[in-house]
């Protein structure tokens, strides 16, 4: 096949440099753009980048910053960037959306190939002149919505940023992960593990993997991890293992996928809730003058126990039936 002249190289490097860079006052240094780029798949090496980033400056609202070395660059504070073709109102609020809410479950090279996109999003929210009634619409929109807890809030506990993006680009890429982790009881294991899956429960992160030499899975908090290094080794993702499925079994909850029929009965006042949000979709009430009798399929786990435990005296007569 022969190669794409030099022109189009040239302008394809240009767009998704443009792409990248942040507008004042973030900043973003040449080696970190040619990271960028490398993860996204574009190989060029640092000196095209860095003559590109010099042409760019000369053509486009981008300015250097030369103070101090490694040079920064970034869009100047009010010049438009460039329009990602599509991004409208809509999606640029679902993208800033995301960024906040998502960005722990992302994969590292994917956030940082997005990062253009989330970029333009920004900007589209905090737009000028004609569009300034719209902007403000848009930005007041963020603070209209929100994720909201339906237990005690609680703070996150710290995570290594070297340890998240180890785990995150080596479940990414299906690679064996060595790591250093102490479990609850405070005991340290290191151990090589395969990573299946990323999952957030309120506010903590767990890695699901299988120790080498072991077929089931484990939850590993990832603020317990003291280190994490991913490694060369390709493993094949076990074709028997469900994520969702994993989930559905209640193994979040301290379960194992041994599924009962749940009976109590709960006061009107606490359990009126359960007739909007049911427990599951065979659930059954019935009605008495101050109290709901309900009976529902449901995966039996620690995490019911202790939903239910709470209630205090507003629920009685738990009986579970184990179902073949």
């Amino acid at each position: 096949m022969p190669r794409r002249p030099d022109t189009v190289e040239t302008v394809h490097l240009a767009i998704e440099l443009l792409r990248r860079i942040p507008r004042h006052p973030r900043k973003v240094t040449a080696s970190a753009l040619h990271r960028q780029l490398q993860e996204a798949g574009i190989q060029r090496d640092l000196r095209s980048v860095q003559r590109q980033l010099k042409m760019l400056t000369e053509h486009f609202s981008i300015q250097c910053d030369d103070r101090d070395k490694p040079y920064g660059y970034s869009w100047m504070e009010r010049a438009r960037g460039l329009s990602l073709p599509g991004l409208n109102e809509q999606e640029s609020l679902l993208l800033s959306l995301a960024e906040q809410h998502l960005r722990n479950l992302l994969p590292v090279r994917l956030l940082h190939s997005m990062e253009g996109f989330f970029e333009q999003a920004r900007s589209n929210l905090h737009l000028s002149g004609d569009d300034a009634d719209r902007a403000v619409r848009e930005r007041e929109w963020l603070d209209k919505v929100r994720v909201v807890s339906t237990t005690q809030p609680l703070l996150p506990p710290a995570i290594d940023d070297e340890v998240f993006n180890a785990i995150s680009n080596a479940l990414y890429a299906n690679h064996w992960l060595e790591i250093r982790y102490r479990n609850r009881a405070g005991q340290l294991q290191e151990k090589k593990v395969m990573p299946l899956g990323l999952a957030q429960q309120g506010e903590v992160l767990y890695l699901v993997c299988r120790f080498e030499g072991y077929d089931n899975e484990r939850s590993l908090a990832l603020h317990r991890f003291e280190a994490a290094r991913e490694t060369s080794l390709g493993f094949r993702r076990p074709s028997e293992f469900d994520f969702s499925q994993y989930d559905r079994d209640g193994r979040f909850g301290y379960g194992y996928g041994k599924q009962i029929r749940l009976r109590f009965c709960i006061k009107r006042e606490a359990g009126m809730h359960l007739l909007e949000a049911r427990l599951s979709e065979d659930q059954q009430v019935v009605e008495h003058e101050s109290y709901y009798e309900i009976t529902a399929t449901v995966v039996d786990s620690e995490q019911l126990t202790w939903w239910l435990q709470g209630f205090g005296e507003n629920v009685w007569g738990v009986g579970k039936r184990a179902l073949s």
